[in-house]
């Protein structure tokens, strides 16, 4: 099956349960991909791995009045969570459905723009699902999308705190590719990967936030699900975490002070 690692890992319970707690991390970065993106009214906008939604009801405020915002994601509970929302915040012009983008067709199309917000990360053969992203573009059609710099640069990560507990990850099947929230770091080679899709005036740009956060908006058992720690061994990599975090400068309500390095990439279709 295309994708199938994704496709469980997000549909997981705990991960969608636990999804409005991560949003306060990422929120902040919402505001740089509606810049990027540059939605005007009467726009038909793609948005990919919607999650939550934040990103598709606010491109759908800036496309009214006559514009669209389709936003497609893998996980059902994620369409059914930004679905509520879309219903509460009664955005008629924005709507949720269950795709895997990386090889399906998404109705509504062709699009202006296509968007993501940390959705393009999780692609295991990615040069075929930015081409599938490009063809279902307009001649001239926009992509803007953000994805994390390297681990390195994002010590609020505690991966490398809880490798030793996790299941030693299987190398991908031929032709795959690596997924994971840091898949598409290295610039060069994600600027190849649009290349090859076909896509042209291809920019990056780095940028650089900081915040205070809970520690639970970065990890929590949702991050042992991410990373395959078994239930036998949570006890201790609760423990490790806990001593990843205590490395960053803490307010009184528990909130530590983390640095999200992140990149801003946009193309064309030609």
């Amino acid at each position: 099956m295309v994708n199938e690692a994704e496709r469980n890992r997000w549909n997981d319970e705990i991960t969608v349960a636990n999804w409005p707690k991560r949003e306060r991390f990422t929120d902040m970065v919402l505001p740089r991909v509606l810049a990027a993106l540059q939605p005007a009214p009467g726009e038909v906008v793609l948005d990919i791995g919607a999650g939550g939604g934040k990103l598709s009801l606010a491109i759908g405020h800036h496309v009214s009045p006559g514009g669209k915002v389709v936003g497609a994601d893998i996980s059902t509970g994620m369409v059914k969570l930004a679905t509520e929302r879309s219903t509460e915040a009664k955005a008629k012009n924005v709507r949720f459905l269950v795709s895997d983008v990386q090889v399906e067709s998404v109705p509504g199309g062709p699009f202006d723009a296509a968007s993501s917000q940390f959705g393009v990360m999780f692609f295991d053969e990615p040069v075929t699902a930015f081409t599938n992203i490009r063809k279902q573009l307009k001649k001239g059609g926009r992509l803007a999308f953000a994805c994390w710099q390297s681990p390195q640069k994002n010590t609020w990560f505690p991966g490398p705190s809880l490798a030793a507990f996790a299941s030693t990850p299987q190398a991908p099947a031929p032709g795959k590719a690596p997924t994971g929230p840091f898949a598409l770091a290295d610039a060069r080679r994600t600027r190849g990967i649009l290349e090859q899709a076909g896509f042209v005036h291809i920019k990056r740009v780095p940028k650089r936030l900081a915040l205070w956060a809970p520690t639970d908006a970065i990890a929590d058992r949702f991050m042992f699900v991410l990373m395959g720690i078994p239930q036998s061994k949570e006890e201790e990599a609760t423990a490790a975490m806990n001593r990843h975090f205590d490395k960053f400068e803490r307010r009184a309500d528990g909130s530590c002070k983390f640095e999200l390095n992140f990149q801003l990439f946009t193309a064309r279709n030609p």
